[in-house]
């Protein structure tokens, strides 16, 4: 019973993948960073010495360091070795920093040898396993290494060069502003990973080892949108937003996990367009300064921005971070003063729910199913509504996205596959709604009275 994949699935999907490669080795990133930012010539602290580390880190270490993880992860112990072997041929077969090609040919070397595997279970001789699993990893290894030197190396350096054309392209023309119509509302759909890691990433790395810092590790990292967000509900707002919005302040802020405004945007769609706002002004801040990091912050902090900020830029970040924020703020105030009298906690906590359930679903731990599910009560106002929001935590919790929705009786909607009511009412939502699969409860407000019905759908998966 699941939905189709869609296209934000799809890419969902692909940011997961992405996500797992890069994720687990930030460490690694943040080092090369600092040491960069440091030692080299135009750095802190210059130190020839020292400054002999960038490179390598940035060629081997870095791109090995995901390519073992991306292994790791499709085919366990024998893919991450594989996966390493290969990656390294197109590593020494290209000039240009590998992060790309290692993040599609070492999910590559990983399904061969799990395929290889698969295909000679049970037919191999006793005795000869060991001799087997060595050698078919350094044969197979060896082949798919040479052909990344000779032919995936070159490959993917050619598409790396086009894309790093075109990014500088978009900027000399002053059109990379206009990213930010397409980067605020992903990230709270939660495609960030895919733009971040997929896209920002691989160019930010090959501007910055030319350059010493890019701009692209500012796009989708700068909190000064998300700040603006926030504020407007800390200063205008009303209710359980504002009181929330001074510790929302802080998370999202000082420990860079954005996500913490996504409910706001999503309680006000309108919102949106102080997020873009702020974003578009906040990259022609940066674009007009000339701003760069030297790698990824992550997370988006305001800390890590300052720690990845070369020498010399620090009031440029600062600057676009301030302005992007200010320029959001000011949006954002005149969409939350004029919905402020008709939004109720109610509204926060549901939207705080759709966004557990949107991280869940990027994340590949959400199962969707096809389907309505009304919870009808007899006026479909009081206890439908609230058993209704219930009903979605428990859905969340159970990793479960179906739509839910509250109903009267005697208006349950026709394309309703599930009724859940009161025992009372069994009856008349029988006689309302036959064709819909019928199921009670004796306390909309007992969480554990909701258990047979989130079983039964977990069986039907």
């Amino acid at each position: 019973m699941f939905e189709k994949s869609s296209s934000k699935t799809a890419v969902q999907r692909v940011g997961r993948s992405l996500s797992a490669m890069v994720m687990p080795n930030i460490g690694a990133f943040v080092a090369w960073g600092l040491i960069t930012a440091l030692f080299i010539a135009t750095g802190w602290i210059p130190n020839e010495q020292l400054a002999t580390l960038v490179d390598p880190m940035l060629k081997y270490l870095l791109p090995l360091l995901v390519a073992y993880t991306a292994g790791k992860n499709v085919g366990g112990a024998r893919g991450a070795i594989i996966a390493t072997i290969a990656c390294i041929g197109i590593i020494v077969g290209a000039s240009i920093p590998m992060f790309l090609g290692v993040m599609i040919y070492a999910p590559l070397a990983a399904w061969i040898i799990k395929k290889f595997d698969e295909a000679v279970e049970g037919k191999i001789k006793a005795g000869f396993e060991m001799l087997v699993n060595n050698f078919s990893v350094g044969i197979i290894g060896m082949l798919l290494a040479v052909c990344g030197f000779y032919l995936v190396g070159p490959f993917v350096s050619a598409i790396t060069a086009i894309l790093t054309a075109g990014a500088s392209w978009i900027y000399g023309a002053g059109f990379l502003p206009l990213i930010s119509v397409f980067v605020e509302p992903a990230k709270i759909l939660f495609l960030n990973n895919a733009i971040n890691h997929g896209i920002m990433g691989p160019i930010g790395i090959e501007q910055a080892a030319a350059a010493g810092k890019s701009i692209m590790f500012l796009i989708e990292t700068n909190p000064g949108p998300g700040m603006g967000i926030i504020l407007a509900y800390w200063l205008v707002g009303k209710g359980g937003a504002k009181s929330s919005a001074p510790g929302a302040a802080i998370i999202h802020f000082l420990g860079g996990i954005h996500e913490i405004y996504f409910p706001y945007v999503l309680m006000n769609p309108a919102l949106l367009l102080a997020v873009i706002a702020g974003g578009a002004c906040g990259v022609l801040t940066f674009a007009i300064t000339g701003a760069g990091l030297v790698a990824t912050p992550s997370p988006g902090s305001i800390f890590a921005l300052i720690a990845m900020t070369p020498k010399g830029d620090f009031f440029k970040t600062l600057l676009g971070v301030l302005i992007s924020c200010a320029v959001s703020f000011l949006v954002a105030c005149v969409f939350v003063k004029k919905r402020a009298s008709t939004e109720s906690d109610a509204d926060l906590a549901l939207a705080q729910e759709n966004v557990q359930s949107m991280k869940k679903e990027s994340k590949g731990q959400l199962r969707k199913l096809t389907g309505t599910v009304v919870f009808a009560c007899d006026a479909g106002m009081g206890s439908s509504a609230m058993g209704a929001t219930m009903l979605r935590k428990k859905l969340n919790e159970a990793g479960l996205d179906i739509k839910v929705v509250h109903s009267a009786i005697e208006e349950i909607p026709n394309d309703a596959t599930y009724v859940l009511t009161q025992r009372v009412l069994a009856d008349r939502a029988k006689a309302k709604a036959p064709h819909a699969e019928l199921f009670t409860v004796d306390n909309f407000m007992d969480a554990q009275s909701y258990a047979p019905f989130i079983e039964s759908l977990t069986a039907k998966l």
